[in-house]
């Protein structure tokens, strides 16, 4: 099977949510952390060619208290940038994930983005900073953000996975992994 029908009920999701980004926006200030981490998530796969959600993001990152929604922006921000690449907020990931002032949840967080967003080679003070703050009591922490659950599986959380793909891609997956973004027939 080609999964070309997936296709386009990806492509009918991510129109229904650009054309509902003005209802959408409002809920990065609801009370609720974890529904300004919702319509980050939702938000974050929006047509942006303008750049407005990701103005949003930024303007909400602002007054963002809580650090796993703050990694929750970051981590919308890289997403809408891979969408529609822009080489000011790939260059700003840089500077949030070598901020020595911010949460390690959103210089985590700013980390991946880079990674994801840079063909360049992996830093040595990035690669620092993830071994440094990667540690197994934040990857469950950071397990609350979507983005990182979907990406753990047999035994690691989604930072886990993030981190041996990314910074280690030599070594193997554990024993039993189900890779949960592999297609299968």
């Amino acid at each position: 099977m080609t999964r070309y029908p997936a296709g386009w009920s990806v492509a009918a999701a991510r129109a229904a949510i650009t054309a509902d980004t003005a209802l959408l926006q409002p809920l990065l200030n609801d009370p609720d952390p974890a529904i300004r981490i919702d319509a980050a998530y939702a938000l974050a796969t929006a047509a942006d060619p303008d750049r407005t959600v990701r103005a949003a993001f930024h303007a909400r990152l602002i007054s963002e208290q809580d650090p796993i929604v703050r990694a929750a922006l970051v981590l919308a921000t890289a997403e809408a940038t891979r969408a529609h690449p822009h080489p000011p907020t790939t260059a700003w990931m840089r500077e949030r994930w070598r901020d020595r002032t911010d949460a390690p949840e959103v210089r985590l967080a700013a980390a991946i983005g880079w990674l994801c967003l840079s063909d360049e080679p992996t830093p040595d003070d990035l690669r620092a900073t993830v071994e440094d703050l990667a540690t197994d009591e934040r990857a469950h922490t950071m397990h609350d953000l979507p983005w990182m659950a979907f990406a753990g599986g047999s035994g690691e959380t989604g930072l886990q996975h993030c981190v041996r793909k990314m910074l280690h891609p030599e070594q193997p997956d554990p024993v039993g992994y189900d890779d949960p973004w592999a297609l299968r027939d």
